[in-house]
Formats: structure tokens, C-alpha cells, sequence
């Protein structure tokens, strides 16, 4: 891998965060009939909690270290913050899955965006606080 090449993590965890939202909304609509087959990855719930780890994991370094090295800017981290807390909500109140989805998503990945351009403006700026 090229030195020079970096991993643009609020790209990545956009298109986690899209992934998960493709894979609760439309994988019950095109693989209704995956079951007959034996597999069942619409209502699994160990892969639910592992996209939810992924999201977080991706989400809390991209965010981090946005925080850190550039911005200082809070508001993406809860924005991010509410997002999740609607994702984990979903985990265990299925009833109501579909009505915390899509805030979740879009609290995922508007956070992401916020930091994203956060970045972009401010590069590498230095506060007080910083201490790099």
C-alpha cells in the first residue's frame, strides 16, 4: 500500500451505514425466498449486532479522529451519538424497528457528512487543547 494513500473513514462509514440500511430495507424484499434454502439473513440478529459493532467501530474512529486532528467540533460526535442510540434501540424493540431505522441511518451518516466537512475546512487546526 502507497504511504501517501489514506482511508477516507467517514466515506467508510457511510457506505457501512448504507449497507445496513440496504440490508434491513430491501434484503426482505429481494430474498424473501432464502429461507426455502436454508439461509436466513433477514431476521438474523448475530449479523444485526455485528453491523452495528462494525458502524460503531468505523463510526467512533472516523469521528475521533476528526475531532482530534482537525475540527474540535462536538456536533458530529452527537449527532453520531443519537444515531447509534436509535440503532441499539432497534436491536431490542423490533415492534418499532422500522420507525428507528431510518433515523438511525440518517443520524449515522449526517454525522459523518458534518465531520467530513469539518475536516475539509479546517484541515489541521489547533486549539488549546490540542496537544500534538
Amino acid at each position: 500500500m502507497n504511504k501517501n494513500s489514506k482511508i477516507n473513514w467517514d466515506a467508510l462509514g457511510i457506505a457501512a451505514s448504507v449497507a445496513c440500511a440496504i440490508h434491513c430495507a430491501l434484503l426482505p424484499l429481494l430474498f424473501t425466498s432464502l429461507p426455502l434454502f436454508g439461509i436466513n439473513i433477514i431476521e438474523n440478529k448475530i449479523f444485526e449486532i455485528i453491523m452495528v459493532i462494525v458502524a460503531f467501530a468505523i463510526g467512533v474512529y472516523s469521528l475521533y479522529h476528526g475531532w482530534k486532528k482537525h475540527h474540535h467540533n462536538y456536533i458530529p460526535l452527537l449527532v453520531f451519538s443519537a444515531g447509534f442510540i436509535l440503532l441499539v434501540l432497534k436491536l431490542f424493540f423490533d415492534a418499532y424497528e422500522n420507525w428507528l431505522l431510518l433515523p438511525a441511518v440518517i443520524g449515522i451518516v449526517s454525522a459523518h457528512m458534518i465531520n467530513f466537512r469539518a475536516c475539509k475546512i479546517h484541515n489541521h487546526a489547533h486549539a488549546d487543547d490540542c496537544n500534538h
